[in-house]
């Protein structure tokens, strides 16, 4: 079994060297997949919701892999590929005040507006009342993942590492969310 892992790690390194921007959409869209699944069966769903997973994959795919790629070369280029203490402290501050609220922002209308249909009224009043707890909540916590990624994880793994801690970030959220309506019930 482990000369397959390898084998397949092997083939992948292969592919994020040779197509980075491909292999991180779908990465992104896999790992979205992994959240959404586990996500749904934690908070007692019983039948999967595919059409939910398939919208979250498409997100992961169309947007998240593709935005960090851009998103960490352009960083690694604004500030020459350096990786001193205050180099980092910038790119993570930088991250924090600009992607970080585009990213929360843009996936509370996606999945209001397209995976719950619901009308542009109720999410924007859903935005009005939730992004400040999110946003709040996503600045004491990622800032010391953009750290660990700017400080310690290669350019070409960034995207993916940060992909792998979204995916428990989306597991935490979807359980907050399940809590905070099982007290309003």
């Amino acid at each position: 079994m482990g000369s397959i892992a390898k084998k397949g790690l092997q083939n992948y390194l292969i592919q994020l060297q040779q197509h980075p921007l491909r292999t991180k959409a779908i990465t992104a869209a896999v790992l979205s997949a992994i959240s959404d699944i586990v996500a749904q069966k934690i908070t007692g769903i019983k039948r999967l919701q595919m059409r939910r997973l398939l919208l979250k994959v498409l997100f992961g795919f169309a947007y998240l892999g593709p935005f960090g790629h851009f998103l960490h070369l352009l960083l690694d280029k604004l500030f020459k590929g350096k990786k001193d203490t205050a180099t980092v402290a910038k790119k993570v501050v930088l991250e924090q005040v600009t992607s970080s609220p585009w990213n929360n922002l843009l996936f509370m209308i996606y999945y209001g507006l397209v995976i719950e249909s619901r009308p542009w009224i109720q999410v924007k009043s859903n935005i009005k009342r939730e992004y400040p707890k999110v946003q709040y909540t996503s600045w004491t916590f990622w800032p010391v993942v953009g750290w660990i990624n700017h400080q310690y994880v290669p350019l070409q793994f960034r995207v993916i590492f940060h992909s792998i801690v979204a995916c428990g970030w989306g597991i935490f959220l979807n359980l907050r969310a399940r809590s905070m309506a099982l007290k309003k019930a």
